[in-house]
């Protein structure tokens, strides 16, 4: 069969004759890869326009949360797409780096969402002053670029390869096209599928392309942006693409590297680093069979522990089973094709003209499961350069596969050379429990690298290992390595951002940027700012508050009640020779104080402080001096809640502290949690409830379900009979593991899923009906309904189990029925 590609909208299968795909453990052919007759340039188009338009608009809350949907979909699927990356050579540990490596790099890159401003562009760095009067000014915001990422992948990472990137675009509101590598396109197939086929992401925003696509890069245009994994080589050649010179397209290119670890001198055989160098190194040889860009393919020790090594990598080594990566007992599978094979076998050749094989063979090899001459199956190989600065194909040639090279060093400032000498890695390494190593070895390797990782004891249990490349960190290196950066949280979505510089007005800045800047013209509220809810609370909605003067007295019982007993809020005698003239306010006293001015007492949208940023003094204030405060808008950030709380948001509020003279004498940025407002659910009083009752009748049919109007009150009649303690005597149904995430979903505003299963009911059964009719049954509803309501209010503190969310109070069980009832209505169209 031929896979096929999703291009504009649809699945289409190219109309040549296609190249074979093998598996890499039986060599059998599984499909065929087919790209004739697509055409690039309205491929590359229709991204640009029926994706980009979409994903630009959406705010990157909303791009965030539509990434962390899909990652929550694609990890239910996970175990089809194991099934099929077995047949890439991959063991179970290979496909976890790969699948679940893929979906964690949408959970991290989705979490990036609370670190951006919540609109569909970002704002960057600090406010510029360009006037001394302060009514010129300038900032930098950043919007999504109107092009289409175009992801040129390697064969080695099929499935986390693509969603490392598209993470990335799609947090920037920039569509792709993907471009696997041939080999194991078959593997991003069925993930693609998979993401297609869940309507998550907006039509456009993701196109796959499973084959050969030479002429891709003809219709690139200045917006949009290339990114490459592979061969230095063919990187090289893509970035001198004329037509990438021409439109100065962003060319980002991460590419093989000789990456290089060191064995620290304090590390001798005996101590907890060097068996960790051993087996940091075996991991990175046999993990993918060695096909990682990040792998180690320069072992540097010192040159009296080369034997000790030698040694102690071929024990390691020997303990590592070869074979089908679906046996439990397999360690290392195969290559990806026969052809890698073969690649791998010649640059081990080339090597060994100056290096010695110390451990494995290229002709023989022994497999478990498999047929060796069927699978794409090699061995492990070990060399020993013993002359690593005169002979320097170990520096320059990579064997891409389980090939790793010892080399011997004098003292760390040859080590740090010899790994300088690749010339550009993606990452490096030391194992070392000398600190004073380390911060040598870091400084002077730095330029050559994009990535260290320094390993010891302290470290060891929790590090990620050399080879892992994480979300949050750059991934990319200098020279050899293509001089790219890939990921690294924020940075990463920088890439597909365009930086521009705005200047203007603070007051139309603020408008530009949804954030208030400082002299910027106020917006007087209407009532206290805290009486709004998060949606209302606009930047720049200002309030000025009425004045106070502070005393004496106030001074010292601030330093009474703090113990923040310095000179010049408790000794005037002690000022001479200081900047403070009287006796002096605290700094966090003119904070408290001003909370105190601005802060609306009543219970309101405003939750909770949650924090203090920017706080500055500009100038003392002495006992009797009189201040009042400027409460502004500054910005809004929204925020994720899952604990037991409502829905909310973040508001930081500009906070300028003035003297009677209107000087301005302090500032700070405070934050409070405001919750939002609900309008999904009706509230459920006497009056609106007995109106819905009134709507219903024995010809009332459900939207959904098999209820009929009598069983749905008589369910609730049940549930009620729960809420006021009548019956008691059930478990929970809820795992006790998700019980506390259940339990918290009783605060959000979300309406229970339509055909959800009451635990005592067996699905699409119906209990027998207790009632003779339907008004009987909405009588029960009521009696019961009251009962419940008089418990409360006879035991306000009592608590009581629920079958769903366990125990719940009297302010859960008045949220369980607005969301209970509102369901129910709203299923016979009531409410």
């Amino acid at each position: 069969m031929k896979l096929q590609n999703y291009i504009l909208g649809t699945w289409v299968t190219g109309t040549g004759e296609g190249v074979p795909m093998h598996d890499a453990i039986t060599g059998e052919i599984i499909a065929l890869s087919d790209t004739e007759g697509l055409d690039f340039a309205e491929i590359l188009q229709y991204g640009r326009t029926k994706g980009g338009e979409v994903l630009r608009k959406m705010t990157f809350q909303e791009r965030g949360n539509m990434l962390k949907s899909l990652a929550l979909h694609l990890v239910k699927k996970k175990a089809d797409f194991y099934e099929i990356s077995y047949r890439t050579g991959a063991t179970k540990v290979d496909s976890w780096i790969d699948i679940e490596g893929g979906f964690g790099n949408l959970f991290a890159n989705a979490s990036l969402r609370k670190l951006f401003p919540n609109q569909s562009y970002h704002v960057e760095g600090d406010p510029i002053d360009l006037s001394r009067g302060g009514r010129f000014m300038a900032h930098h915001i950043m919007v999504p670029k109107r092009g289409v990422a175009i992801h040129i992948n390697a064969f080695n990472f099929p499935v986390w390869g693509m969603l490392e990137k598209c993470a990335v675009n799609w947090m920037a509101g920039v569509p792709a096209v993907v471009k696997p590598a041939t080999n194991t396109s078959f593997l991003t197939e069925a993930v693609v599928r998979e993401i297609i086929a869940s309507k998550i992401l907006p039509e456009g925003a993701l196109q796959l392309i499973t084959g050969s696509a030479r002429t891709i890069l003809d219709s690139v245009e200045s917006q949009d942006v290339v990114t490459f994994t592979g061969s230095a080589t063919t990187g090289r050649l893509l970035k001198s693409h004329k037509r990438i010179i021409e439109e100065a397209v962003p060319f980002t290119m991460e590419a093989d590297s000789l990456n290089a670890s060191v064995l620290g001198e304090d590390a001798k055989p005996g101590t907890p680093e060097f068996d960790l160098f051993i087996k940091e190194v075996r991991n990175e040889m046999t993990v993918k069979c060695g096909q990682k860009c990040t792998a180690i393919r320069r072992v540097i020790v010192p040159e009296n522990l080369v034997e000790d090594v030698q040694i102690a990598l071929g024990r390691a080594l020997s303990k590592v089973t070869i074979g089908d990566p679906r046996l439990k007992e397999v360690r290392m599978g195969s290559l990806v094709s026969l052809d890698q094979v073969k690649e791998v076998r010649e640059r081990v050749q080339e090597l060994s003209k100056t290096a010695s094989i110390v451990y494995g063979h290229l002709d023989k090899i022994e497999v478990i499961g498999a047929d060796a001459k069927k699978g794409a199956f090699l061995a492990p190989i070990l060399l020993r350069e013993d002359n690593p600065f005169k002979n320097l194909s170990v520096h320059e040639t990579e064997a891409f596969g389980p090939v790793s090279t010892i080399m011997p060093y004098k003292n760390l400032d040859e080590a740090i050379t010899l790994a300088q000498m690749g010339k550009g890695s993606l990452v490096s390494s030391i194992a070392t429990n000398d600190d004073n190593i380390a911060k040598e070895y870091v400084i002077n390797a730095a330029s050559h690298h994009g990535r260290i990782l320094v390993l010891n004891r302290e470290s060891a249990k929790e590090s990620t290992g050399h080879g892992s490349p994480l979300p949050s960190l750059v991934h990319g290196g200098p020279g050899r390595a293509g001089g790219g950066e890939e990921m690294g949280g924020m940075r990463g979505i920088k890439h597909y951002l365009q930086r521009t510089a705005i200047q203007g007005s603070p007051t139309t800045l603020t408008e530009i940027t949804g954030i208030y800047q400082a002299n910027a013209k106020y917006k007087e509220a209407e009532q206290h700012p805290f009486k709004y809810h998060w949606e209302d609370i606009k930047p720049g909605m200002s309030l000025k508050t009425h004045k106070r003067t502070l005393t004496d007295s106030d001074i010292i019982s601030f330093a009474n009640l703090t113990w923040d007993h310095f000179y010049a809020h408790t000794d005037i005698t002690s000022l001479d020779g200081s900047i403070f003239e009287k006796r002096t306010a605290h700094g966090y006293f003119i904070i408290a104080a001003a909370a105190g001015l601005f802060v609306y007492p009543n219970k309101g949208p405003v939750a909770a402080n949650y924090g203090l940023e920017d706080c500055r003094f500009l100038r003392p204030l002495y006992h009797n001096d009189t201040i009042y405060v400027r409460l502004t808008c500054k910005q809004k950030v929204d925020r994720d809640v899952a604990s037991a709380e409502h829905p909310s948001g973040i508001v930081k509020w500009f906070v300028e502290v003035f003297d009677a003279e209107d000087e301005l004498v302090a500032l700070a940025t405070i934050l409070t949690m405001v919750q939002k407002k609900q309008e999904t659910f009706v509230e459920m009083t006497d009056e609106k409830i007995q109106e819905s009752l009134n709507k219903l009748s024995e010809d009332s049919k459900p939207k959904w379900g098999i209820m009929t109007p009598q069983h749905m009150l008589e369910h609730l009649e049940y549930t009620y009979k729960i809420a006021s303690g009548k019956i008691q005597d059930f478990e929970v149904a809820t795992p006790e593991k998700i019980l506390e995430k259940v339990h918290a979903s009783l605060y959000n505003y979300d309406k229970f899923p339509r055909n959800s299963n009451f635990p005592q009911l067996e699905k699409d059964t119906l209990d027998k009906l207790k009632h003779p009719d339907l008004a009987t049954a909405k009588e029960k509803f009521l009696e019961e309904r009251e009962a419940y309501k008089n418990y409360f209010k006879e035991n306000p503190d009592a608590k009581l189990n629920n079958l769903v969310f366990g125990e719940m109070n009297r302010y859960e069980w008045y949220l369980l029925e607005r969301k209970h009832l509102n369901h129910h209505f709203e299923q016979f169209g009531i409410i």
